[in-house]
């Protein structure tokens, strides 16, 4: 499939156009990272996964936030440390909205900060003693925690405080206590990526190595959901379908999820991945040491819904994919009814993306499902085996660009002119000032949930709001109207 003819020359042109404006060393490294989809190719020709060119400015966030934003923070049930200067930990108050059951402050802590607040005579010293302190305070002040994390910031690494040995030195002290020492200095690696990483490292040997065997009663059905933080409720709108299939849900990583989830995950007979950037590691590795299977599914809009669905019955028994189709059968109607409420005013509609995680491939067939299409695509922290994955979606003539940088973005979409750019929080006011409707794509823009059949309809009623809002005839960019900003 393709998209029409001239949009492959408007992208090559808008390549062109943006390179040109670059310094010749920068142009040559930056080419590397733009292409042009060519249909038949198994994978989008683009460099990923290197570190952005010092001065040009990323989006990319760091591998702290990698394993404190994404992997760790959402664990409900369990205290994270930000250790160094309270500036990242600061940073990280301002959370994506991992929705979560329970108290805040007594058995759960997602939207609480805790920061060992560095000083200059910290970083001079050390900041063990300071360390070992925090989590007496904390036993003191949340008993009902059923766990720790220390997440290291850049200065930690620098001066070599040795978490590991706080961190075995109060497990003990504690009778065996899950305290977790995350070596996520924000300087490894050249993305959030690493953290997740990092984190996923951190699971398998400081939890799976470590837990004490307990009481569980295992059935045939038992499955995890990998890989889903819950963004304004998703996993569990995905939980739903699952346990309609007649699945039981052992455990969901990490949105509304718990220390003794991540313990009981090994047991699982099928891990269900959503986000593969950031927890393939772990799934891998289960597969690995405890022989469980896994597979990626795609919960963004009702065709990929009912391929995942398929697919996940696939590893069960007739009785799981009798039941897999009723649940595909019983939303059929709901889909049908949100596609003819908001199809005709989606219809032909040109979407450009440029998100983290899985969303730059993932929600191109919900758009399509509306009759939009994707035009450009990209990833922030994405490799190599992503943008494989990402040309199972897109059509010849896409657009495709790595780790954008932001004169390139605002280029591109000036060049291309699409009806709606999908986005981060950085990026939204820039685009909707220069006169082009935006949704926010990393926590859906205070909306959600996207995932699932109940999801799509609160999709499709979001981009029906973001695009045909009566401001978009009212206003103009500042270039149009001959005003200075």
């Amino acid at each position: 499939m393709s998209l029409n003819p001239e949009q492959r020359e408007q992208a090559e042109a808008a390549i062109k156009e943006v390179l040109d404006e670059y310094p010749d060393k920068t142009a040559k490294k930056r080419a590397k990272h733009v292409s042009v989809f060519k249909e038949g190719e198994t994978a989008c020709q683009v460099k990923s996964n290197v570190k952005s060119i010092p001065g040009v400015m990323t989006i990319r966030g760091c591998a702290y936030a990698g394993s404190k934003g994404v992997v760790w923070g959402p664990i409900k049930d369990m205290i994270h440390i930000s250790h160094g200067p309270v500036g990242c930990g600061q940073y990280s108050w301002a959370a994506r909205r991992n929705y979560y059951i329970g108290t805040t402050g007594v058995d759960t802590f997602v939207t609480m900060q805790f920061t060992s607040d560095f000083q200059e005579k910290d970083i001079v010293f050390g900041g063990d003693k300071k360390l070992a302190k925090i989590i007496d305070e904390i036993q003191d002040l949340f008993p009902l925690n059923h766990g720790i994390t220390i997440q290291s910031e850049c200065p930690i690494g620098l001066i070599g405080d040795d978490i590991e040995a706080v961190s075995k030195k109060k497990s003990k002290d504690y009778e065996g206590k899950t305290i977790v020492p995350v070596r996520c200095e924000g300087f490894r690696g050249v993305s959030q990526s690493l953290g997740h990483h990092i984190a996923n490292d951190t699971i398998r040997d400081w939890v799976f190595d470590k837990a004490e065997p307990k009481p569980f009663e295992a059935t045939p059905y038992d499955v995890a959901i990998i890989g889903d933080y819950n963004i304004g409720g998703d996993a569990w709108s995905s939980r739903i379908l699952l346990e309609e299939m007649g699945l039981r849900v052992i455990a969901q990583w990490s949105g509304d999820g718990s220390l003794a989830e991540l313990e009981n995950t090994p047991k699982a007979k099928l891990n269900i991945l959503h986000c593969y950037r950031s927890m393939n590691y772990i799934s891998r590795h289960m597969e690995e040491k405890y022989g469980i299977p896994w597979v990626e599914y795609n919960f963004f809009g009702p065709t990929q819904i009912a391929q995942s669905l398929r697919r996940i019955a696939e590893f069960f028994d007739d009785h799981i994919k009798e039941q897999t189709e009723k649940v595909i059968a019983k939303y059929a109607p709901l889909a049908e009814a949100v596609i003819a409420k908001y199809r005709p005013r989606l219809a032909g509609k040109k979407v450009m993306l440029f998100v983290g995680g899985l969303r730059p491939r993932h929600v191109i067939t919900a758009y399509e499902d509306l009759g939009m299409e994707v035009i450009g695509t990209g990833y922030e922290f994405g490799h190599n085996d992503d943008y494989e994955r990402t040309s199972h979606y897109i059509k010849d003539g896409t657009l495709i660009y790595d780790d954008v940088t932001g004169l390139e973005f605002e280029r591109f979409v000036e060049k291309l002119q699409p009806d709606l750019v999908a986005s981060g929080i950085k990026e939204k006011y820039v685009f909707q000032k220069m006169g082009f409707p935006f949704r926010q794509m990393h926590s859906w823009d205070y909306s959600g949930p996207y995932h699932g059949y109940d999801g799509f309809a609160i999709f499709a009623r979001d981009m029906d709001m973001a695009l045909n809002a009566p401001v978009w005839k009212k206003t103009k960019a500042p270039w149009e109207t001959g005003e200075t900003v």
